[in-house]
């Protein structure tokens, strides 16, 4: 998802098909706040849905299946093409919807598929997650974007099966691609992964079931007060990461004055420290608890936002740098200057704190309710880190109108993590992963 969210997509529609960058960044997060309205109404339902029937592979298979027209149809957008903004805006706002409601069955297979694992197993899989992307923004990048733009052996001299570079293939090449991956995805899941036993409960009598299981989730919150306290949290502290996620890239892009080919390297190296970032989240969450895992990981991340923030041409970390008086550190395309390396340094910090931490908080949620609630409250989760992802834009923007700079408008970033991480302080976490006895 992070080469059409992050990387290639979004970017290749803000700067080049939306009539201005503000209009398209204006479309991006107003499609955020449709799908965070959408997964505040139905994702704590499918949670307590799936509950009551057992089995998470078929809605999970039925959702990823919705998915795959919404990324191939990506191909289509391009500037004057046939799919206009509103189009644009309900494509983008459905695939977020559909996504949030993945992340419900994932999440709900967790412990029946890992059991007392579940923290290595939540750490690896956004590793592998992470990995994968990273392969394929490595073919994107040598099979598209570099031939032509550099003479070396191993790249093809001209973009491969004819896509054509100057009509935007390769970013709109994007959605097809994660389709196909998403494909793949799921049949390792389907043939590899054990699911839970069926109750024998059909749809029907699950949803209308599952309204009354959910309000009395809604009054069982008073009872799991330490689960309720860390889900607050967490819906602070996601948003924040999000804003970074969202807009790391368009900061990269907007002060260091990188273009396609810089942007995709460039999140070729964050994906690969995403991975680490996964792994780190396994060996943390066993050793110290997930708990001081994740106030560590949120801590991290500010660090890393400041150090981006303070990083442009002529700063390293604020520190003063004339480009003129130094020559270029290598003959290469690419990143070849201090300040870009230093940029490139901190964000690498961001993609590993933030990566952990996502994994870091899924775990310290199985540590805070009783292991048949999970599905439940795996819904409340999806809902604490999307029905709010509107508030990290939105403050993003007013930072930036206030400030008049790009920097500026991650000042409530900084508010997020930091209300987020006080937050978190007061969540009284056990030291054991309760037992778990489903079949």
């Amino acid at each position: 998802m992070i080469l059409i969210t992050i990387y290639v997509f979004m970017p290749y529609y803000v700067s080049t098909v939306a009539e201005t960058p503000v209009a398209g960044q204006a479309l991006v997060a107003q499609a955020g706040q449709i799908a965070g309205w959408m997964v505040a109404l139905t994702a704590p339902l499918l949670g307590v849905v799936v509950d009551r029937m057992g089995p998470r592979k078929p809605m999970l298979t039925v959702t990823v299946l919705l998915m795959l027209p919404l990324h191939v149809v990506l191909w289509w957008v391009m500037p004057g093409g046939p799919i206009g903004p509103f189009a644009v805006l309900l494509i983008v706002a459905a695939g977020q919807l559909l996504f949030a409601w993945t992340e419900v069955f994932h999440n709900a297979l967790l412990l029946p598929a890992a059991g007392a694992k579940a923290a290595q197993a939540s750490g690896l899989g956004l590793a592998l997650g992470n990995f994968c992307s990273v392969l394929m923004l490595v073919f994107v990048l040598w099979a598209f974007s570099l031939p032509g733009s550099v003479d070396w052996a191993w790249v093809p001299t001209a973009p491969l099966f004819g896509i054509d570079s100057a009509a935007y293939e390769p970013a709109r090449l994007a959605g097809p691609i994660v389709a196909a991956s998403l494909c793949i995805g799921l049949a390792c899941i389907l043939l590899g992964v054990p699911d839970v036993r069926s109750s024998g409960e059909r749809m029907g009598s699950a949803l209308s079931h599952g309204l009354a299981d959910l309000r009395a989730m809604v009054r069982e919150l008073r009872q799991e007060k330490q689960a309720t306290r860390f889900l607050f949290a967490r819906m602070i502290y996601a948003d924040g990461k999000t804003a970074i996620l969202l807009f790391g890239g368009v900061l990269a892009a907007g002060t260091m004055g990188w273009g396609t080919l810089e942007m995709l390297a460039y999140g070729i190296i964050l994906s690969i420290f995403a991975v680490l970032g996964g792994l780190l989240a396994g060996r943390l969450d066993p050793r110290i608890g997930p708990k001081p895992a994740v106030l560590l990981e949120i801590t991290l991340t500010g660090f890393a936002l400041l150090g981006m923030l303070l990083t442009n041409p002529r700063r390293i970390y604020g520190l003063p740098f004339d480009p003129a008086d130094r020559a270029p550190l290598w003959d290469g395309p690419m990143f070849t200057t201090w300040p870009e390396l230093g940029f490139i340094a901190a964000a690498c910090l961001a993609a590993v704190a933030i990566t952990a931490a996502y994994a870091s908080s899924r775990t310290l949620l199985t540590y805070l309710v009783r292991p048949e609630r999970t599905g439940s409250f795996f819904g409340l989760y999806a809902l604490s880190g999307t029905a709010t992802m509107w508030m990290g834009p939105m403050l993003v923007a007013w930072g930036t109108l206030a400030t008049q700079s790009q920097q500026g408008g991650f000042i409530g970033v900084f508010l997020l993590l930091a209300a987020g991480f006080a937050l978190l302080l007061t969540v009284q976490a056990p030291r054991r992963l309760p037992s778990w006895s489903g079949g």
